[in-house]
């Protein structure tokens, strides 16, 4: 792989990343169900989530685990490689869910593989993995 991927492909792959977070944590689920290919693979097995395959089955999966939850998601950090029309991408990140009464904080890394197609850089595949997660239970959660 190329390890200096073209500024416009880094930009392009970092604006894709930052239209992920912004619009999970507004809920445009519509907005963000384009940010993946139909036939993405996604596993958050490794902080505790599921294995989903397609992009349907992962938005209608994450909009339920997520329904009255207050979020917010932040990458940085990219390590972006890019040959041709695909490129490997690793994310540092972190995430602050709210929920019934409980918080989580989780510290980790987004690895993903990126495919450029007629409408732009997209996500084909991604893992979650969480390096540490802190629960909060009762009035630090409010």
């Amino acid at each position: 792989m190329e390890t200096v991927p073209d500024f416009a492909d880094w930009v392009a792959i970092c604006n894709l990343k930052a239209r992920y977070c912004r619009l999970l944590d507004t809920r445009d689920w519509d907005g963000w169900k384009q940010l993946f290919t139909e036939d993405c693979v996604v596993d958050t097995t490794g902080s505790g989530g599921s294995l989903e395959h397609g992009r349907d089955a992962f938005v209608a999966s994450v909009r339920k685990a997520l329904d009255g939850a207050e979020t917010a998601h932040q990458v940085h950090s990219p390590e972006i490689a890019v040959d041709g029309d695909e490129a490997h991408v690793v994310w540092a990140m972190q995430d602050r869910v709210k929920k019934g009464g409980w918080a989580l904080t989780g510290y980790g890394h987004y690895e993903e593989r990126c495919v450029r197609t007629p409408q732009g850089w997209k996500i084909a595949s991604q893992k979650l993995t969480r390096l540490i997660m802190e629960m909060a239970p009762g009035a630090d959660a409010d």
